[in-house]
């Protein structure tokens, strides 16, 4: 079969509909309703998702560790603030170095072998850190949990699209932001009663957890079909849809493009720089920008003090904020199979852009030395918008919609570029956010609201809808 013709087959002819899809299958109509194989949800495609989003829970402990931990490392240890700003910052450079290979090291070892390469360099990490006498082994520990999450960030969320039904397939991967929110709200809120040491330790635990769980679930019916594993692909599949279920139409299709991206040459990193390519890079690497230049890090890692610069208790604004966080990223987990991408991110896109709009307002308003208790309102007003409407969409659904449209001969190195440019633009956003707020604290907020507009503007003209396809249909389209 030649290559556009095996192309066409696989495009689907007319809108999905709750009764029916139509797709094409080397000119054949087929009718394929929803009772399925491609649409069911089983207890191991549960288990198996649970099992993945443990990493995400744990690459949340990582992220809010630091700020309740501060004190006292600085008084344990000895450290400067200066030194305690390395180890702060060096979980972004660590994450960079995972990021840049990500792709292929889940291409080489599979989703499952990442995902347990991951947590070795976390579980190192971590105990490197309980058991630290000085900045060098914390350094070295906060690098190693960062370049531990940097692959989780990327192989987590593709995970759980490969295996997940089409139908819940963005309910289940946004998950792994709830429980990125949940592991930042804990780790904050026991890091505060408890000793820092105390606090590392139990960052092992997720770690742990996902490491015995990977030996329980199958890997990912899309990876072997690609290694030509037919036997192990055909089992897993089986497994993951049910026993009695009928996969041999989602089975078909998997190969079917499978077959078609074989006939593809390969020519490595060449492959990024073909215009067939160009549309879905740009689409995951201006949502990854957007994400971060938007202003996340600045609010995330200096929430604290925001707060007190405006006057408000940091404490209290700092943990009012997780758990609103939680609390918004299972509405999004609600919605994104109903309503669908698209509308979630430009909710999320305007009201992050509006949050900034009125934080930096607050800020402008004390230049004036306005009222004390008029800009700490406005600030808490401000960083509950841009925190909760974030996490609406932008928090998690650039991760979803990057995994479900990357073809996948380039999934490796372009999830890998992909992934690079996230933990890159947090880097600067983390590195340049107290430079600019002593500059301008007001200024600040309103470059951030522009690039929140752009990116608005980008999701409305360039992001694709993605809800109710098949992966295979979302990548040949």
């Amino acid at each position: 079969m030649e290559k556009n013709e095996m192309l066409e087959g696989l495009v689907t002819r007319r809108p999905i509909t709750d009764e029916a899809e139509t797709s094409i299958i080397d000119g054949d109509s087929v009718i394929s309703y929803n009772n399925d194989a491609s649409a069911s949800v089983t207890i191991t495609v549960i288990f198996s998702t649970i099992v993945a989003i443990s990493g995400s829970y744990a690459f949340g402990n990582a992220v809010g560790y630091s700020s309740p931990a501060k004190s006292g490392i600085m008084e344990d240890l000895g450290l400067s603030l200066s030194e305690y700003a390395v180890f702060g910052s060096t979980l972004t450079v660590g994450g960079m170095l995972g990021a840049a290979c990500s792709g292929k090291i889940a291409d080489l070892v599979g989703r499952r072998g990442a995902m347990g390469i991951s947590e070795i360099f976390c579980i190192t990490g971590w105990f490197a850190i309980v058991f630290s006498k000085d900045a060098l082994w914390l350094d070295l520990g906060r690098l190693l949990v960062g370049c531990g999450s940097g692959v989780l960030c990327y192989v987590i969320p593709l995970y759980v699209a490969e295996i997940a039904a089409k139908n819940v397939r963005g309910a289940f991967s946004s998950l792994t932001i709830l429980m990125l929110c949940c592991g930042k709200a804990v780790m904050f809120i026991m890091g505060s009663l408890i000793n820092w040491r105390t606090s590392a330790l139990i960052g092992v635990i997720p770690c742990v957890l996902q490491l015995i769980g990977l030996f329980f679930i199958p890997e990912s019916p899309r990876w072997l079909a690609k290694t030509k594993e037919t036997k192990e692909f055909e089992a897993a599949l089986r497994r993951l849809r049910g026993e009695d279920a009928d996969i041999s139409q989602e089975a078909t299709d998997i190969r079917l493009y499978t077959e078609y991206i074989e006939q593809i040459p390969d020519e490595g990193l060449l492959n990024l720089f073909q215009k067939r390519y160009a549309y879905p890079l740009i689409v995951g690497a201006g949502l990854m920008m957007f994400q971060q230049f938007g202003g996340l890090n600045g609010f995330s890692y200096y929430a604290s003090f925001i707060f007190e610069s405006a006057g408000f208790p940091s404490t209290v604004g700092s943990i009012g904020v997780a758990v609103l966080q939680i609390f918004m990223a299972i509405v999004g987990v609600l919605f994104i199979d109903k309503s669908g991408r698209r509308p979630l991110l430009l909710m999320s896109a305007g009201g992050s852009c509006l949050g900034c709009v009125i934080t930096g307002l607050s800020f402008f308003l004390q230049d004036f030395h306005a009222r004390k208790d008029l800009t700490a309102t406005l600030v808490i007003i401000g960083v509950l918008v841009f925190l909760l409407s974030f996490e609406l969409g932008m928090g998690g659904i650039p991760w979803i919609i990057v995994s479900e449209i990357l073809p996948l001969n380039i999934r490796g190195p372009g999830g890998s570029m992909v992934n690079l440019i996230n933990w890159t633009s947090s880097w600067v956003v983390s590195y340049t956010f107290t430079f600019l707020f002593e500059w301008n604290s007001a200024g600040t907020f309103f470059i951030f609201a522009f690039m929140g507009a752009v990116g608005t503007v980008f999701i409305g003209k360039l992001v694709p809808e993605t809800k109710g396809r098949t992966l295979e249909e979302l990548q040949t389209y």
